[in-house]
């Protein structure tokens, strides 16, 4: 049997490991990683076009660059849909496979 400390130290690592997902999300969703990726972008086109000597290669990265930051700001709300999608499906096969999960879940 599970002693009341080993259930302690339990909760603790799940707290610990739970503030550290959390510290993630915040830093996938901020606007700081946002706005880095977008300065790097730049960068990273704008070095290689001046490398491989494009004219005007700082305006000429304009585009990719925003292109590039468009697609990955869209993503978040594909994502959403993703996750909606999928939660509905495994909620459903989770049912299928025991009713009284449905029972003790509250559907």
């Amino acid at each position: 049997m599970i002693s009341v400390r080993e259930l302690a130290k339990s909760v603790i690592a799940l707290e610990v490991r739970n503030s550290r997902v959390e510290l993630d999300k915040k830093w996938e969703t901020s606007f700081t990683r946002k706005f880095l990726i977008t300065v790097f972008t730049f960068l990273s086109i704008g070095i290689y076009m001046w490398a491989i000597g494009i004219k005007q290669p700082w305006l000429n990265a304009i585009v990719p660059t925003l292109g590039f930051t468009l697609s990955t700001l869209s993503l978040t709300w594909f994502r959403k849909l993703w996750e909606k999608i999928n939660t509905k499906a495994r909620a459903d096969k989770l049912i299928k496979l025991s009713p009284d999960l449905h029972e003790l879940l509250d559907f």
